[in-house]
């Protein structure tokens, strides 16, 4: 797919939501999601959401937080000195966990622990992976439970495509649908690319988002 150099339209910012409904399961996370719905019945007090951009992580963590009273804070802004006060209503979720330095992490993994608070890290790739020169860290960071995203499937990426759409007030029928999922890349940052250069593209030529319309901005 490649999509041909326009001048860009000026688009508002739309707001995705994170509520519980508008989380779309199916084979490509479902045991994710599960562990999620388990809360606080949990293997261990903390566990890992990895995946690729857009699979849902943020999502699926968004609900866990809302559900246990987590703050939210991200993995290259964790401070050790900030560790008592972040993890004040019992339940922390760290987004893009990877980015944070091992020290602070490790501080924390601990804190929770001993604290019995909750705690979700969400990364790209599984904890394991991550290059961490604190050898008890990486011990922790193997033994954590962990919970993986895949790409989805056809009908899974066809139900994220309308899902995107009604978070933009965008009116695809069905063939427009058709149409993007299967010229687009199977992944659901794709599907939102896809989606912000559709709406971007309708409204720039003022047209409906029609199959016609994607058939010109998106090409193999």
């Amino acid at each position: 797919m490649s999509i041909r150099p326009r001048q860009l339209a000026l688009v508002l910012d739309h707001g995705e939501s994170y509520a519980r409904d508008d989380f779309l399961s199916g084979p490509c996370n479902e045991a994710a999601f599960a562990l999620i719905e388990s809360w606080p019945d949990w293997p261990a007090n903390a566990v890992a959401l990895t995946g690729p951009p857009g699979s849902g992580k943020t999502h699926l963590a968004m609900i866990w937080a809302a559900a246990a009273g987590a703050r939210v804070v991200s993995g290259r802004n964790l401070a050790e000195a900030e560790l008592p006060a972040a993890l004040t209503t019992g339940a922390l979720l760290v987004e893009d966990a990877a980015a944070a330095e091992g020290r602070p992490l490790f501080h924390l993994i601990n804190l929770a622990r001993e604290e019995k608070a909750g705690l979700v890290l969400t990364a790209r790739t599984p904890p394991s992976t991550w290059p961490v020169a604190i050898p008890d860290l990486a011990s922790r960071l193997r033994a954590m439970p962990l919970a993986t995203l895949t790409a989805p499937d056809d009908a899974m990426l066809r139900a994220v495509i309308v899902k995107l759409a009604a978070d933009r007030q965008l009116p695809l029928d069905e063939s427009a649908v058709g149409y993007l999922s299967t010229h687009i890349e199977r992944s659901f940052a794709a599907a939102r690319a896809a989606i912000s250069a559709l709406d971007m593209e309708a409204l720039r030529q003022k047209r409906a988002p029609t199959r016609a319309l994607a058939a010109e901005l998106f090409r193999e």
